[in-house]
């Protein structure tokens, strides 16, 4: 009786691991629309040029070059649009779709800007599954739509998003405002250069609107 349970206990213990496998191959999400250069560093160290329909992974390193967009698809329904000489991390990513409980979505802005549109993780279950980091803020969702830049700035569509700094602190950044890190604060802000600056990026990634993110016109160059 005792070996029959170890052998079970074994089989089991295999099939989780095929399981996890299968999960991990299928990735984070994919490249959807393409406009200029997208490269990727694995986390092997490998680097590659990614096309139109390439897989994206947990622990990729994402750039774009000059005059280059990319939006990226995750498989639990949410984007992010990259703008021009951008780099992004995936330093999280976890979506089984009958496992909530282990939803996790990080991404890691180490330069440039982006365009966020939530998916299901952080809306069933945990809210704090998702979360963009920048050089000194965390920025977490309440909502569905923003864009941040990697200058600790943050601007919010629709719903309402949070920004949290390297102190703790944390301020809601709701519907149509905007929120940024300043000598270490954390606070909302209506500084018109900022505002411009989140114009042109809005402009210039696409006529998409608040709440989608799908469609070719998502990363057209104009």
């Amino acid at each position: 009786m005792g070996t029959n349970r170890e052998v079970l206990k074994q089989a089991a213990f295999i099939l989780l691991a095929l399981f996890n496998t299968a999960v991990l191959a299928q990735g984070a999400g994919s490249v959807t629309h393409l406009s200029g250069t997208l490269s990727v560093q694995r986390a092997d160290g490998s680097v590659r040029i990614l096309s139109q329909k390439s897989g994206v992974n947990p622990g990729d390193v994402l750039t774009t070059q000059r005059d280059s967009y990319a939006q990226i698809n995750f498989t639990d329904g949410s984007s992010m649009t990259m703008r021009p000489n951008t780099q992004v991390k995936v330093e999280q990513y976890s979506f089984v779709q009958d496992r909530p409980q282990e939803d996790s979505s990080f991404m890691r802005l180490l330069k440039g800007g982006l365009r966020t549109v939530t998916g299901l993780v952080g809306k069933r279950g945990n809210m704090d599954a998702y979360k963009i980091g920048t050089n000194t803020a965390t920025i977490g969702i309440r909502g569905s739509s923003g864009d941040t830049l990697a200058e600790d700035a943050h601007q919010t569509y629709t719903g309402s998003y949070y920004m949290q700094n390297q102190s703790g602190e944390v301020i809601e950044i709701p519907e149509g405002k905007m929120g940024w890190i300043r000598d270490g604060k954390i606070e909302l802000t209506d500084n018109e250069e900022l505002r411009e600056t989140f114009k042109r990026m809005s402009q210039i990634v696409g006529a998409w609107g608040p709440g989608t993110g799908s469609g070719p016109e998502s990363c057209v160059v104009r």
